[in-house]
């Protein structure tokens, strides 16, 4: 009998996550949750792993992938791996997994709190009632915005997170625009409430401009100082997607020559030693350090999404996905399938599950195991997924 595979996790994760890996395989855990791994102590680990399992915020280069030679699977706990080379991994031949979209809502909820905080300068208040201090209950010194009835501008904003986030804007009376590279057919737009417009537009016309852009080489510091310029004195800017795709030097100049009303956020690169350098003031912007999927039950939902963890071990543990039963597949299909089963622990599911393995080295998938129908991607190596908007 083989041994279990060694995984190694790079954060404290749900316990009961825990305990099925557990069961899978011999764990070891980066103990402290209050920051992220460092790259050098990641490495280390790799070198003792069969399998790496990563969070959102942490950076599996080109260095971590080569440190190993025999990794043989990066399950990444994100929706898409924007911090992981996919390519390098694909040259390797290791599978790359990442996790069905189950943040939309959580994502949507601290988009919109943010907005509020932001335009009612919560934060502000905060800090000056922490201080001591009380300005009057009618002083103009917290002086904020309205939401109700404002003009949402959402880029990238036509997935299922910007179409959450325009769900709750219209509860407040909100007009909604969004701009993305492809634009949705116009009965999805009247389903969702959403009017297109292109960008420059967009940034001219929205109280609030709300980030949903994936992170790739088009969209990395798609928002600038001409975009900043392009904005009402009086709009804020709301980060919740990846940090990148806002320049922080050009953010930070618009904040301090209030350009824009205001930034808020929970991404940011660099932030420490942004905030550090460039002393923004922070009336006028203030990151949330929490991720979007910041509650008990995203946490669990991230790994423990029917047999996400199962899944994950199968293909670490060397599964032919011809033997789960499984058609080879190039590109999207949806198929049922029966049979084949190559492992008792995958046979737990009855869910409608969306497995996305990013690696040419295998040509079928094994995601299809339950009796429903179930979608797969794969993609070859020539052409590793964009991740562009839409």
């Amino acid at each position: 009998m083989s041994a279990k595979p060694r995984v190694f996790v790079t954060q404290p994760i749900a316990e009961s996550a825990m305990k099925r890996l557990r069961a899978l395989g011999r764990v070891k855990v980066f103990p402290d949750d209050s920051r992220i791994i460092p790259q050098r102590t990641l490495i280390a680990a790799v070198k003792q792993a069969d399998i790496l399992f990563c969070l959102l915020h942490d950076t599996v280069d080109r260095a971590v992938i080569a440190a190993n030679p025999k990794l043989r699977h990066v399950a990444a706990q994100s929706i898409t791996p924007s911090n992981i080379d996919v390519a390098e991994a694909t040259k390797r031949g290791i599978p790359v997994t990442v996790v069905p979209p189950v943040t939309t809502e959580a994502t949507a909820d601290l988009t919109f709190g943010l907005m509020i905080a932001a335009a009612r300068r919560m934060v502000e208040g905060d800090r000056l009632v922490r201080a001591g201090k009380f300005p009057g209950g009618q002083s103009r010194h917290l002086l904020g915005s309205l939401v109700y009835g404002k003009t949402l501008g959402l880029i990238g904003g036509g997935g299922l997170i910007g179409k959450a986030v325009a769900k709750r804007a219209h509860g407040f009376s909100m007009r909604v625009l969004y701009w993305t590279p492809r634009r949705k057919p116009e009965n999805e737009e009247r389903a969702a409430g959403l009017t297109f417009v292109p960008l420059d537009d967009l940034l001219r016309q929205s109280d609030f401009v709300s980030v949903h852009s994936p992170l790739n080489g088009g969209t990395h510091h798609q928002i600038g100082a001409r975009e900043f310029a392009l904005m009402k004195k009086t709009a804020f800017i709301i980060n919740t997607a990846r940090g990148p795709i806002i320049a922080e030097a050009a953010l930070v100049r618009a904040l301090k020559a209030r350009r824009i009303a205001g930034a808020e956020g929970a991404v940011m690169l660099r932030a420490e030693r942004i905030f550090e350098s460039e002393a923004i003031a922070e009336e006028l912007a203030a990151y949330n350090p929490l991720i979007p999927d910041g509650t008990n039950l995203k946490a669990t939902m991230m790994i423990e999404y029917p047999d996400v963890t199962e899944r994950r071990a199968a293909l670490a543990g060397g599964f032919d996905p011809h033997g789960l039963g499984a058609p080879p597949i190039t590109e999207s299909a949806s198929f049922t399938t029966s049979g084949g089963i190559g492992s008792p622990s995958l046979l737990a599911s009855s869910w409608l599950t969306t497995v996305l393995v990013v690696s040419s080295r295998w040509k079928g998938i094994f995601a299809g195991l339950s009796p429903f129908s179930t979608r797969a991607i794969i993609f070859p190596a020539s052409t590793p997924p964009s991740w562009k908007s839409g």
